[in-house]
């Protein structure tokens, strides 16, 4: 709707200039706000005091010269005032916003689609989490947001790929391997000291377990230098079998699965290097090869290669987002967990090393969340084996509540996740909140079925008879979704689409309460439906943007 107030404005200006009333050598961006208070309009713009200095005239005369314009045969504005120093003040008229909600019906669930984000090719990255163990509630979180994040940039008309990185390289591996051999001696009867340093969770044994199915003792008398490639392999594959079937329980798909193994194959990583090195960015030092990071955002430079020849975490991902760049991705979003932060200033200097331009990356920290049952926190640690999956909390809540309650709060702010809230058939948990608003539109519906009333094709529909001041305030908030998945794209706050949500339902709660849907008034009856079904329509995308599910019936 802004995007036609601002083209309403523009048109005025023309005209003024046409006339000789304006000069407009040089004109701003025109800024369209909407009033805090609805009393003082729809739409406001500062533009006259913004043109005040280049014009040489006050605001309120620029103001008075552009309100006259606006309202001279535009049927689409009730009225123009003036307030303050120049405000331009807007309200429309009523057909402004009827016409409008005729187009929601038409796109049904494309309604809210926009192509804000003009086909930009995007590269989501999130989870990746170790494949060391299974996913715990802080990926869940982080999952949640990725898979939201991914349908909203779609939805706002990015063109966007997802991607999961697979940390399958590494000490971490060896040591996955060893604590599944040890695990697997341990179940066959030979007693030895499980090492502090490996993983400690009981899906160790499982996997020990499930080797022990297959291949009885076959491995009980060789070394573990023999036997760690195929414990270090199949454990990693039985834990990576495991991510993927959480997430996809968690309605969370990924259009590739990337192997940091694949960057050494390739010798990516060498290249990288030798690239970063001809450019004068890397340098020898204490039997060490460092990234002269200083030189750009970084705190201080940064080993790439150790003493002993190992290369480090940071190494792989210098090559694997070079990679990602080099497949022609013009974004690249990661999401990193909040004990990242100290790794994004080192990213973004070797990117700006490689002579990228800065706004190519952009990392979102997820915040860390904390479970409480009974009032108590849950206690979370991989390596303890003292944590809650993620698989755990879905089977207590569900998933719609999980991931409604991951996304609910910024993801950059810590989230205290109350499974006990969670599972509530009340107004105070905000997903029932939600649904139960969808699910109670869809008995109005089934209601009017009973009486012989179903909505016919929009020309047969008076929407003349929607007058009430409630009914046009659902039109507005209702009007506004577009706008609001595009801010959240472009922002990447998954968060304000739950707010949007919960003031929407609010919204409609207090009229349904106060006024009767289907009466005796077969046109009114009609009129009320149609709104009724638009706002079906915007619960129903909103929460499908959400990765949760809209309900007929609770």
């Amino acid at each position: 709707m802004k995007k036609v107030i601002r083209q309403l404005i523009s048109n005025a200006l023309d005209k003024a200039r046409k006339s000789g009333e304006l000069e407009l050598s040089a004109v701003p961006e025109i800024l369209v706000e909407k009033p805090k208070d609805e009393k003082f309009g729809d739409f406001s713009t500062s533009l006259s005091m913004m043109l005040a200095k280049s014009e040489r005239k006050k605001p309120r005369d620029i103001a008075d010269i552009l309100c006259r314009h606006l309202k001279n045969g535009e049927s689409q504005i009730a009225s123009v005032d003036i307030a303050g120093p120049g405000f331009i003040n807007l309200k429309m008229a009523p057909a402004f916003f009827l016409s409008r909600l005729v187009k929601v019906a038409e796109l049904g669930d494309q309604f809210g689609s926009s192509d804000a984000g003009g086909g930009k090719k995007v590269l989501l990255e999130f989870v990746s989490a170790n494949p060391t163990g299974p996913l715990h509630v802080g990926h869940g979180r982080g999952a949640a947001v990725g898979d939201m994040l991914g349908r909203l940039l779609k939805l706002a008309g990015y063109n966007v790929s997802t991607e999961y990185y697979i940390n399958d390289v590494g000490n971490q591996m060896n040591t996955l391997g060893r604590s599944t051999w040890a695990r697997y001696r341990e179940i066959l009867g030979i007693a030895e000291e499980f090492s502090p340093d490996y993983y400690q969770g009981e899906y160790i044994r499982d996997i020990a377990r499930e080797i022990i199915d297959q291949r009885g003792k076959e491995f009980l008398d060789k070394s573990e230098e023999e036997v760690l490639p195929f414990f270090r392999q199949y454990s990693l594959d039985s834990i990576l079998n495991g991510i993927k079937d959480d997430l996809s329980e968690f309605g969370v798909e990924f259009d590739q699965w990337f192997n940091e193994k694949s960057l050494y194959d390739d010798q990516l990583v060498d290249k990288a290097v030798n690239w970063l090195r001809e450019k004068k960015h890397v340098y020898d030092k204490e039997g060490a090869v460092w990234l002269n990071s200083s030189a750009f955002d970084d705190e201080k430079d940064r080993v790439l290669i150790k003493q002993t020849g190992e290369k480090t975490y940071f190494c792989s991902d210098i090559a694997y987002h070079k990679n990602k760049i080099d497949r022609g991705f013009e974004w690249i979003v990661d999401l990193w967990g909040a004990d990242h932060h100290g790794y994004v200033p080192r990213m973004n200097s070797v990117l700006q090393a490689m002579g990228y331009d800065k706004d190519v990356f952009k990392v979102m920290l997820v915040q860390f969340v904390a479970l409480t049952r009974g009032g108590e926190k849950v206690s979370m640690s991989t390596r303890s084996g003292e944590f809650e999956t993620l698989s755990d909390v879905v089977k207590e809540v569900g998933v719609d509540a999980t991931r409604f309650f991951f996304l609910m709060r910024s993801s950059d702010s810590h989230l205290d996740f109350d499974l006990e809230l969670a599972k509530k058939e009340s107004p105070e948990n905000p997903v029932f909140y939600i649904q139960y608003a969808h699910a109670r539109i869809c008995s109005i519906f089934r209601k009017a079925t009973e009486e012989g009333l179903s909505l016919p094709a929009i020309s047969h529909i008076d929407l003349s008879r929607l007058k009430d001041e409630e009914e046009f305030t659902l039109i507005k908030k209702i009007l506004a979704f577009t706008e609001i998945v595009g801010k959240s794209a472009e922002l990447l706050e998954v968060h304000r689409i739950a707010f949007y949500l919960h003031d929407l339902v609010a919204a409609f709660h207090g009229y349904y309460s106060r006024h009767r849907v289907v009466s005796d008034d077969v046109a009114l009856s009609l009129a009320r439906l149609f709104l009724m079904d638009c706002l079906r329509t915007t619960i129903h995308n909103g929460l499908s943007v959400m990765g949760v599910s809209a309900p007929e019936q609770m």
